[in-house]
């Protein structure tokens, strides 16, 4: 008979439960009516679908100084801090990696304009850019600057960059070829017997690999830019391995190429301790290359239109995609804003200071976060997983250096078809929005400048506005950027 002086004593709470509620408990896992295998299915969807940056953004800075390994681990870092602050800070399903536009202004237009700026000088301009973003975001002025640039240069800027992205993969691949007496399109004439085998191969595989990727995404495969980069990627080594079968001039030095690149992972680690962590303050600001063929006053503008070309860079790529993920998982508010709306932007800001610090190009918010969104994620929890797999890929750099140009640039040609859809909602009848709208595309495009297709946007905007008798419909800090990006134009390249 039990006494009733003396109860049973209660069981003790089991640890592994016990931390399984404080970790509910932070990321609001049950409030948001999700569950611990929702959010870890949602975080490898998530990864799944934009672990081709992991891939892609190295080779963007292909030909430069600093090697692919260095890159990939820099890269990988970026994301792996990213995701981890929006997981911790802002507690959102959102993963963040370097964004390809900001990735192709530097390479681009910094390194690759001919202006004499080194790796180390771009990562300076990626780190004010993210100063700048924290200072806006912190004290609110982001949103004044955001509805004082014109309305047709904010839509189309995505547009523009997303040409500007395309047209480097295309070249890199070898669909298109810059020549002195202008661009050529690659040739597939098998009668003409000018025909080299290996890059006729890679403009195809580049081709049907962006093919590949519209097909896979149509049937909405989760990963479809991943799987259509591999995929191209095996039909390359196949084709490849056929032309060195009768032995087509270049084919054999793929497979050489090959066997030279396939290293111990820890030796991009490496690679990013000599060549990217740190450099932004080791040799960042030595702009004397700059300096011998430009003034002191130069430097001062371009600083600081890069910064701001860099800033609305990250800021259209973190808005667009905040809205477009939060909106297929019902996580806008009332007035239709992304929850926590601002402490998701400091997560991109923050990060994109630490990245320059790794190495790596401004961090953003990757629209493939909505596949995670879709899957059920609702919370952090779903970044924590994500980001963790990005740690365990940064010893998978051996596996990615095998994956060759024209499969890469697949995805950057499919990133660029995706960019375009905003061009719809310029109204193109109205000449006043139409003008900015098309000059801010083609300049980017043809002018192989991000920040120069911004500048000749707003300015063409604030020129029609004056000559129509509009000016007063400008707001102060429009006319502050437009008198910058003048500037630009006038004392810079």
């Amino acid at each position: 008979m039990q006494d009733d002086a003396f109860p049973p004593e209660p069981e003790a709470p089991r640890p592994k439960r016990r931390l399984r509620d404080t970790i509910d408990g932070f990321f609001g896992i049950s409030s948001s009516g999700s569950s611990f295998r929702t959010e870890v299915i949602a975080g490898l969807t998530t990864f799944m679908a934009m672990v081709y940056a992991l891939l892609v953004v190295p080779g963007m800075y292909e030909g430069s100084s600093v090697s692919f390994g260095a890159v990939y681990i820099a890269t990988a870092l970026g994301a792996i801090t990213g995701t981890l602050v929006m997981a911790f800070l802002a507690r959102m399903p959102l993963a963040q990696a370097s964004g390809l536009g900001a990735t192709a202004y530097v390479t681009g237009t910094l390194m690759g304009s001919g202006m004499g700026l080194s790796y180390a000088n771009a990562m300076v301009f990626v780190l004010l850019d993210g100063v700048l973003f924290t200072v806006l975001t912190a004290t609110g002025l982001l949103q004044r600057i955001l509805a004082s640039i014109p309305k047709e240069v904010k839509l189309t800027v995505p547009v523009g960059i997303g040409l500007f992205i395309a047209f480097i993969g295309f070249n890199n691949a070898g669909v298109v070829t810059l020549r002195e007496g202008g661009i050529s399109f690659a040739s597939f004439n098998v009668l003409s017997g000018r025909l080299i085998y290996k890059d006729a191969v890679a403009a195809l595989i580049a081709l049907i690999g962006a093919v590949a990727i519209a097909v896979l995404s149509k049937r909405r495969v989760t990963g479809a830019i991943l799987w259509g980069m591999l995929g191209a990627a095996a039909l390359y080594y196949a084709l490849i391995g056929l032309g060195c079968a009768w032995d087509a001039p270049g084919c054999r030095a793929v497979f050489s190429a090959i066997a030279d690149g396939f290293e111990n992972p820890f030796k991009a680690f490496g690679a990013w301790g000599r060549e990217s962590v740190g450099q932004v303050f080791a040799n960042g600001f030595d702009f004397s290359a700059y300096l011998s063929e430009n003034g002191a006053g130069a430097l001062v503008v371009l600083i600081v239109t890069s910064a701001l070309s860099l800033c609305m860079v990250d800021m259209f790529d973190t808005l667009g995609t905040l809205y477009g993920a939060c909106a297929k998982g019902g996580l806008l508010d009332e007035d239709g804003c992304p929850v926590r709306m601002t402490r998701c932007m400091l997560s991109n800001a923050v990060s994109t200071c630490a990245g320059a610090v790794f190495g790596a190009t401004t961090v953003a918010t990757y629209v493939e976060s909505s596949s995670g969104v879709a899957a059920g994620g609702r919370t952090g929890f779903a970044s924590l997983v994500t980001g963790l797999c990005f740690v365990a890929a940064t010893f998978l750099s051996p596996v990615a250096r095998l994956i060759p140009s024209a499969a890469t640039s697949a995805a950057l040609i499919w990133v660029g078809v995706l960019m375009m859809s905003a061009v719809k909602d310029v109204e193109w009848s109205d000449p006043a929005a139409a003008l900015p709208a098309f000059l801010t595309v083609t300049v980017m495009a043809f002018g192989y400048s991000i920040s120069y297709g911004i500048g000749a946007g707003i300015l063409s905007c604030v020129l029609v506005k004056v000559c129509t008798g509009k000016a007063k419909e400008l707001s102060p800090v429009t006319w502050l950027i437009a008198a910058l990006f003048l500037l630009m134009f006038l004392f810079t390249n």
